[in-house]
């Protein structure tokens, strides 16, 4: 039941796809956890809370790992995938994506835009972004945001900006990043109809999970075994 309300919930929150407009200092190692609070039953009283880690999103360069927790048991890691480019890669579960080599011409790589577990691709327009309305800054985590808020029948909204010159290879929405010179950390939103109220957050680390290293580690193994000269006279 849970995992059917996450799903149905996260394109709701998820506008776009990682783009590289506009530069400026490029991380090359990290991680970002996405974390989302649930709060059923609104109007009655927020004790109704669920939480849960969406992705812990490793990147090294521009490569990513996507290593999905299991929404009741966030230490177990249900599923593993590799995003390359503008496409992904299911690696299966995390013994079996240590042993998998990446560029096997076997494997079957799909665009982003179809991936549905853990970190979401889309590429549809924030609904109404041109109706927002800008507030004032406000301090979450000793970080200072830029924030703005859309409403509509449906859903309020408010988004929440880190002003910052680093970039990372996934961006909830590369529009806002660019108009307001910052990445989009954090939405608040409550659904209407649903009477469920969300925040979705992302929080960025440049430690790299060791399981995610463990699997750059062996591709970088891989790579310079196929490319090395003596595996080339063979």
């Amino acid at each position: 039941m849970l995992n059917k309300i996450v799903k149905l919930l996260i394109p709701c929150l998820l506008f776009a796809a990682c783009q590289k407009k506009h530069p400026k200092i490029k991380s090359t190692k990290g991680k970002i956890d996405i974390i989302t609070n649930l709060y059923f039953d609104v109007s009655k009283g927020v004790e109704v809370i669920k939480s849960f880690n969406i992705s812990r999103l490793n990147y090294q360069g521009n490569d990513m790992i996507d290593l999905v927790p299991n929404l009741n048991y966030p230490n177990v890691i249900e599923q593993v995938y590799f995003i390359k480019d503008t496409f992904f890669l299911d690696m299966g579960t995390l013994e079996q994506a240590k042993k998998m080599i990446v560029n096997d011409s076997h494997n079957k790589w799909l665009p982003i835009a179809q991936k549905r577990k853990g970190i979401v691709f889309f590429y549809n327009q924030l609904s109404k972004y041109s109706e927002r309305k800008d507030i004032s800054d406000t301090i979450l985590f000793n970080k200072k945001y830029k924030r703005f808020e859309i409403d509509d029948k449906n859903s309020f909204a408010r988004y929440y900006i880190y002003q910052t010159d680093t970039i990372t290879p996934y961006s909830l929405n590369p529009q806002i990043d660019k108009d307001y010179n910052g990445r989009l950390e954090r939405i608040d939103s409550y659904l209407k109809d649903k009477d469920i109220f969300i925040t979705f957050q992302l929080f960025y680390s440049d430690k790299i999970d060791e399981e995610a290293q463990e699997i750059f580690d062996f591709q970088d193994f891989v790579n310079k075994q196929t490319t090395s000269p003596i595996h080339k006279m063979q």
